[in-house]
């Protein structure tokens, strides 16, 4: 069990947490926003946000919500946050809703996991008034984001926190001193997939605070760090990493206007970090590269990570001064970039390492709070997810002759199990170990590779392993490819002859190749994937492509929906 590289502050559960952390950092920015006037932001202490998240907790006690189930649902903002702090730290269980899910899941979400109350931004309105209306389930309090006072039998989430002042005011202490026990479920959430096979993940504070412990004991961020919010809060990634732990530590969040104001939004708010999927930064990496080269500085740029690469094996660190412009275009502040969720390019990461990024990968799961493993300020090795947490143990099950096998994971942050379904509790976890569904190997060191999905392996014939991400980093590199998806079509022979469904930039390929006809920009494609074929043995050729500039059908959290995916194939 690898050991911590700092000395953090332990807490058993969030309450705690916020208390302490707020005695320290209370007078900092928590919170930044923009205002009318450019250039002019608007921020939130961290004392600030503990006042509304206790505000709002003791009007929800006093509501009559003491102990009940209490969804959120919205884009990512600032009330979603106190919403949710005001509830798992004194009120109740907390259900965070994905927020892209159609009406029909919404509601059957809301079914299943049996919420008395729901808060909801205004994108949300219509949904809420036809549950409202209908009555067949089981909210009392619609609570809205948006609203400045109650309307229509809808409270209003600002009200709501006016009146939690009041009732503190008058003496009321219900949220104040409410005991929270950090071993039972306090936060339910869905995994990725329909109603019908999403399963509601029981987590506890113990689970969540553990995580915090284990990266604030090999990630180092402090009060003066700034992250970009992108990702839904929903997501246990987002939610861990992106929010619970900056606020930990006394760092600042801003809210991202959306995929096309990234690099915008991390030069107006002068952002120090982000989390985010690899796509993101790959993407973002294939833009900062494309901008060096159409600016002629490409050889200089690589003249440049020689020679400071050489420097750093004296200690000398020149990689900012060096790159200064290329630092500057994303506002000069940012350090920190952590990927998660899917593999990433080790070209992505070893190029923004080189560019004095410091770019780590992490992984987890809901099931595991998120994180079982990451890369950090100690233990970095290109292609791995680095070794796991301080608090966790992992090991390969039933390895093969390469060593790969599924990788299972104990500690502290694993969950309690799945709501209302012992069955598929006991087949995921087994005397303790959680079966995490991914193909790995683990090298002498102790640092994790993971090879791909256990369910979307592609077996062949002669028992070779086909794994799909592994292919399809490859022709993700091929200049004017956006993303891909390799998947094995069934032959007559019972094999399998592996395939790829490519996504081209449409803008990207006509400046390169000046093509706009589908067939011929297949075949420009096809060449390329012929080059990738001969980097590789023979089995693992890609004998046929399909090409689109649609993009593939993915999660909120961009990874492939591969069984959706499937049918648009076959």
């Amino acid at each position: 069990m690898r050991k911590p590289i700092y000395d953090v502050m332990k807490f058993r559960d969030l309450k705690e947490m916020l208390q302490k952390s707020g005695e320290v950092y209370g007078d900092r920015p928590a919170y930044i926003f923009k205002t009318e006037e450019e250039g002019k932001f608007r921020e939130i202490t961290h004392k600030e946000f503990r006042n509304d998240i206790n505000n709002l907790g003791t009007a929800l006690i006093d509501l009559g919500l003491k102990n009940k189930r209490i969804a959120v649902i919205s884009e990512n903002r600032y009330e979603w946050c106190v919403a949710y702090l005001a509830i798992v730290t004194g009120t109740g269980v907390v259900v965070p809703l994905d927020r892209a899910l159609p009406d029909n899941e919404i509601e059957n979400l809301i079914l299943r996991s049996e919420v008395e109350a729901i808060f909801y931004s205004n994108k949300y309105s219509e949904v809420m008034k036809r549950l409202k209306e209908q009555g067949n389930t089981n909210i009392k309090y619609f609570i809205s984001m948006d609203l400045e006072q109650e309307q229509n039998g809808i409270y209003a989430e600002k009200q709501l926190i006016d009146q939690g002042k009041k009732l503190i005011e008058q003496g009321n202490r219900d949220f104040l001193d409410a005991k929270i026990n950090a071993e039972e479920m306090s936060i339910m959430l869905f995994t990725s997939g329909t109603t019908a096979m999403s399963k509601a993940v029981m987590l506890s504070h113990k689970n969540i605070c553990s995580n915090l412990i284990d990266i604030a004991s090999v990630i180092k961020i402090d009060e003066y760090d700034r992250f970009l919010s992108f990702l839904p809060l929903h997501h246990t990634f987002e939610c861990t990493v992106g929010f619970l732990y900056p606020i930990s530590k006394g760092g600042s969040i801003a809210f991202c206007e959306g995929i096309r104001h990234i690099a915008d939004n991390i030069k107006e708010f002068r952002i120090t970090a982000m989390i985010s999927v690899p796509i993101l930064f790959e993407n973002m990496y294939k833009k900062v590269m494309k901008g060096i080269e159409k600016k002629g500085k490409l050889e200089t740029v690589k003249k440049g990570i020689k020679i400071s690469q050489f420097l750093l094996k004296f200690g000398i660190d020149i990689r900012k001064k060096l790159f200064k412009e290329i630092h500057d275009n994303l506002g000069g502040k940012v350090r920190l970039f952590v990927a998660g969720g899917a593999a990433l390019d080790p070209e992505a990461e070893k190029g923004f390492n080189a560019l004095g990024f410091t770019m780590y990968q992490g992984y987890g799961l809901t099931e595991s709070s998120p994180v079982i493993a990451a890369e950090d300020d100690k233990y970095q090795r290109l292609g791995s997810i680095g070794k796991a947490f301080p608090s966790m143990e992992v090991k390969i099950a039933e390895p093969n002759e390469e060593g790969i096998g599924e990788l299972l994971a104990k500690g502290p942050t694993i969950m309690l199990g799945y709501y209302h379904n012992e069955e598929a509790t006991k087949e995921t976890i087994e005397d303790g170990w959680l079966h995490t569904g991914d193909l790995a190997k683990i090298d002498k060191d102790g640092y994790i590779f993971i090879c791909g999905r256990k369910k979307f392996v592609i077996v062949l014939k002669n028992g070779k392993n086909i794994y799909p991400e592994e292919l399809e980093t490859l022709i993700n590199k091929i200049e004017g490819v956006k993303e891909s998806f390799v998947y094995g079509r069934p032959e007559d022979d019972g094999d399998y002859k592996i395939c790829a469904k490519i996504v081209y930039d449409k803008e990207l390929i006509e400046e390169l190749y000046h093509e706009k006809e589908e067939e011929k920009i297949k075949e420009i494609i096809w060449q390329e994937v012929k080059k990738v074929n001969k980097t590789m043995p023979a089995y693992k050729y890609i004998r046929d492509i399909i090409v689109t500039d649609q993009d593939l059908i993915k999660t909120t959290t961009q990874k492939i929906k591969r069984f959706e995916e499937i049918k648009t194939v076959s």
